[in-house]
């Protein structure tokens, strides 16, 4: 009897029941028809389920733009009996297409549900959501394989040296452990007699998340007349941002880009990996190296040809060949990213989340995910764009808060390998009112980016009295300053993403910033106090230092409160502080 394990079919898919908040197990199908009765994806890890949800939106883009909320092809389509598209009327115009569109996703949002059109989509392509088989899910065979691949990296060779080379391990795939042949994850949720055992529904996540998040360790590449680099997988080279919400439902729907909002786009023709005739099919494409022009593509791009192989244990044995991968720089289409624009080409690239920050939380970069004061040197993340569509054209009411969320892969830093070092996540939540404020005179984002440099300027402050706490006791006056300034912004974290969840579009904006500021002050002045609190002997005598102009002061743990109590009155303008006697 042929092995099988189809994802259509067969659970696979770890989300959380609305109902009983437990963790259940969903195939495809199920997941579609019942999404919203889930609260969200609960996969091994968060990126995990990022790159799942990609692949569901894949799934739902390419549906929902050829098929509208009654299960109808839109009349400006020739649609195939395999559900291809075949044409596209050019009697119609961008507006008539887009209309359309937007009316499917208005449709569907307001049902509440998926339509059936989707499962028949999934049974059509059934057999390429098969672990197993002639087209295996995110695999190839091992003829495709031994075809593109230099001879002495074949599965055939292999097999008949004893001596299989291009391996990736289980251990190494799954980015719990990601662990090397060279390093050992000492402290892996696995002992090491089972790093490389999984289940077939484990095996299919992976497989999902290692082709998003490769790292560059493998060397072995499909034969090419030009030369390329092993490169990363593509959600790794992102710093993510999605949209949140109340159900699964209203996550898919949320990041559901069904209308294209470059205004030149007429109607992209959708095509995720498994409508390619075949892998010369598609390798033809990844060797012109063109960013995709749809979003299916993009969100099932493969960062490698993998080929599974099953031992006496059936144990996975995974072979991989890199292939090319397209550039990022003006990947604009890209929309879970923020963007920074290099300064010498005035191209914007991802800007890739960095393991420096990872104590940085959301809030801080908001400039960085709403282009506040429309500068051309900030590109705006497609989903926040998205999501202003969504609220202008009155798709989502002006009280509904929106949830942004970002979820990251942090690597080492080692450019020759970019092997995982951490995950982080974070979110902020704010009502779509006060995210698109529309009032000229008093524009809440740019309100809400003041709040933020001001903290900015009392968290310099703060860190500055840190620091200079750490020289008074002659230890290492950075590292001491970071340390408790890290502390200070944790702090912050919970009473800021609370206050900018408050906020409503019909706030005194000056009162809500007073609020702010107060808040701010309360904390800043609490954490000196702490610090003042574990003052020594030597905190109070404290010593001699030169300012830039080398003339000689006193510096005591009174000074540097003084100083922080000064910044904290001239930048909140709050009521006189009482300053401590300086000794």
């Amino acid at each position: 009897m042929e092995k099988t394990f189809n994802l259509t079919t067969e659970p696979w898919i770890e989300v959380i029941d609305a109902q009983t908040n437990q963790q259940v197990s969903v195939s495809l199908i199920e997941l579609f028809q019942n999404a919203q009765n889930y609260r969200q994806l609960a996969g091994d890890m968060r990126t995990q389920d990022l790159a799942v949800l990609r692949l569901l939106l894949a799934i739902l883009t390419t549906v929902y733009t050829r098929y509208d909320a009654d299960n109808q092809g839109y009349e400006w389509l020739t649609i195939a009996d395999d559900f291809k598209v075949v044409s596209v009327d050019e009697n119609y115009d961008s507006d008539e297409i887009h209309d359309d569109l937007k009316k499917t996703w208005q449709d569907l949002y307001e049902g509440g549900q998926f339509t059936t059109i989707v499962t028949d989509y999934l049974k059509q392509y059934a057999n390429r959501f098969d672990l197993f088989g002639d087209q295996p899910f995110y695999q190839v065979t091992a003829s495709e394989y031994d075809a593109v691949v230099p001879e002495n990296k074949s599965v055939a060779h292999g097999q008949k040296t004893g001596k299989p080379t291009g391996l990736v391990a289980i251990r190494q795939m799954n980015r719990r452990i990601s662990e090397s042949g060279n390093s050992v994850a000492l402290f892996a949720p696995k002992v090491n007699e089972t790093k490389n055992d999984l289940t077939h529904a484990e095996l299919a996540r992976w497989l999902i998340m290692y082709q998003n998040y490769t790292g560059v360790t493998d060397k072995t590449k499909i034969k090419s007349d030009e030369t390329f680099s092993n490169g990363a997988g593509w959600l790794y080279q992102l710093n993510p941002v999605y949209a949140n919400g109340r159900s699964l439902f209203e996550i898919l729907m949320l990041n559901l880009l069904l209308v294209p909002m470059d205004e030149d786009v007429r109607y992209p023709v959708q095509r995720p990996v498994w409508e390619y005739t075949g892998l010369a099919d598609y390798l033809k494409e990844r060797r012109r190296k063109l960013v995709p022009d749809n979003l299916a593509t993009l969100y099932t791009t493969w960062s490698r040809l993998l080929h599974i192989e099953w031992d006496d244990q059936q144990r996975p044995l995974i072979f991989t060949a890199g292939i090319p991968m397209f550039d990022n720089v003006g990947a604009l289409i890209e929309p879970m990213t923020l963007w920074r624009q290099d300064k010498k080409t005035s191209q914007f690239k991802p800007a890739v989340a960095s393991i420096k920050y990872t104590g940085k939380a959301m809030w801080r970069n908001f400039g960085q995910y709403v282009n506040v004061n429309r500068r051309d040197d900030i590109h705006e993340a497609g989903i926040v764009t998205w999501l202003h569509y969504l609220k202008a054209q009155g798709l989502v009411p002006d009280d509904q808060q929106l949830w942004l969320a970002s979820t990251a892969l942090l690597s080492d830093g080692n450019m020759s390998s970019q092997m995982p070092a951490t995950e982080v996540y974070d979110d902020m939540q704010i009502q779509a009112d006060v995210l698109f404020d529309e009032s000229s005179a008093d524009y809440w984002p740019v309100r809400i980016e003041d709040a933020n440099n001001i903290t900015q300027k009392i968290g310099d402050g703060y860190y500055h009295f840190a620091a200079t706490i750490g020289q008074i006791r002659n230890i290492d006056a950075k590292q001491f300053g970071q340390r408790h300034s890290a502390q200070f912004y944790a702090e912050l974290n919970r009473p800021f993403k609370a206050w900018l969840a408050s906020l409503t579009g019909n706030d005194d904006r000056e009162a809500k910033i007073n609020e702010w500021k107060q808040t701010l002050q309360t904390i800043t002045l609490q954490a000196a106090n702490t610090m003042m609190a574990t003052s020594s002997s030597r905190d109070v005598r404290g010593i001699v230092d030169h300012d830039k102009n080398n003339v000689p002061r006193q510096i005591n743990v009174f000074t540097a409160n003084n100083q922080l109590r000064r910044l904290v009155f001239t930048q909140l303008k709050g009521k006189q502080v009482k300053v401590a006697d300086e000794k």
